[in-house]
């Protein structure tokens, strides 16, 4: 187990994008340098005052490159600077030498947690642990003892957990985009497949009629030309979601109230809405309307041979349940779950319900749904 933990210690990458120097670091550090100086100038009892003066202005713009080198720092900070200040305790039997604005210097630790990798972290722990040891070493005062050890071990603890919250924030942000990106494709899937269906439909239909019945096919020319309209509208309402800057105008999401629209891919689709309906939530709405959509697009154009495609919506107590059926042959392999069917699949889990969708037993291929009335939390 600990060989594991320190392999994965080790394995630890780098936190990604630390930030940039900004005016907060310089005004920091010019007036740590501002206090250092004025130690130095109106503390006249302190031991070996040149040295420890020079040591807390060189080690204090260390502070400057905490984040974009926090081993480095760290090393120069304690290994160098921190050792030297060690050094008249040995000579001189000084029991303590520095200014106290070389308090600076806990910033290193907490910077080496957060920003460092493992392998940095551990090296940086253990040039650390070198002149802190020899500090509390040398105090008799068991509550410096104690205190200096708790002072150091929170600033390496405190950067640690910043560097988790970082992390899990950055996880919570990839499962938001995640989901964002699904729920994407599935409007794209659903818009761009529902729509370029009836058009190919009416395409047809028009290319049939056309020598016998000009007019037929200049109507279906009209449904072509609206629904290329529609599609390209929705299209466009996408690409400005994607794009940074610019004003979207959200328009309302279509529910259950547009189902009638699914009538005009062809005459064989027939609706029906039955219960009570009203006062869905919005999720419950979009969800029906798409699911259905999705099921009479797939069956318009793989059902071979079908007399008609039922839509039948009905509203209970506490859920909504949906079935789609054509009487068509099934043409399309029940073990083969393309997007569409993934997609409605989605959907309904994401609500707490069940969409499934396969061949009927009594002929053609049926898709049916439950949702709950209430959207979970």
């Amino acid at each position: 187990m600990v060989t594991a933990f320190f392999r994965s210690v080790l394995a630890e990458p780098r936190a990604p994008d630390p930030p940039a120097r900004d005016w907060r670091d310089w005004v920091l550090v010019g007036a740590l340098l501002v206090t250092a100086a004025g130690e130095a100038i109106f503390r006249p009892d302190v031991p070996w005052r040149t040295l420890a003066t020079v040591v807390t202005l060189l080690v204090i713009p260390l502070l400057l490159w905490r984040r974009t080198h926090p081993l480095l720092t760290t090393a120069i900070g304690f290994g160098g600077g921190a050792m030297v200040l060690h050094i008249p305790m040995f000579l001189d039997d000084v029991a303590e030498v520095g200014l106290n604005s070389m308090v600076c210097v806990l910033l290193l630790p907490y910077a080496l947690y957060r920003w460092a990798s493992g392998r940095e972290a551990l090296i940086g722990t253990a040039i650390v642990a070198v002149p802190v040891s020899l500090g509390l070493a040398a105090t008799d005062n068991v509550g410096d003892l104690i205190g200096g050890a708790t002072v150091v071990v929170a600033a390496f603890a405190l950067g640690a957990a910043m560097r988790f919250r970082a992390v899990a924030h950055g996880r919570e942000v990839e499962r938001a985009r995640t989901s964002e990106r699904g729920e994407l494709a599935r409007e794209l899937h659903d818009t761009v497949a529902h729509h370029v269906s009836a058009i190919a439909i009416q395409a047809q239909a028009g290319r049939a009629v056309a020598a016998t019945d000009p007019a037929a096919a200049v109507e279906a020319l009209a449904v072509i030309e609206a629904e290329a309209s529609r599609t390209l509208s929705e299209m466009r309402t996408m690409v400005r979601v994607l794009r940074d800057g610019d004003a979207v105008d959200y328009a309302p999401q279509r529910g259950i109230g547009e189902l009638d629209e699914l009538t005009r891919m062809s005459p064989l689709v027939r609706v029906q809405c039955v219960g009570d309906l009203a006062d869905l939530p919005q999720p419950v709405e979009v969800a029906v309307y798409r699911i259905c959509q999705e099921s009479v697009t797939n069956a318009i154009r793989h059902a071979l041979h079908p007399t008609s495609v039922s839509v039948e919506v009905r509203g209970e107590a506490s859920v909504v349940r949906l079935r789609v059926h054509d009487d068509g042959e099934a043409a399309r392999p029940s073990n083969s779950v393309g997007y569409g069917l993934l997609g409605m699949a989605e959907r309904a889990k994401l609500l707490g319900g069940v969409c499934q969708a396969g061949p009927d037993p009594h002929g053609g291929w049926t898709v049916e749904a439950t949702l709950p009335r209430e959207v979970p939390r």
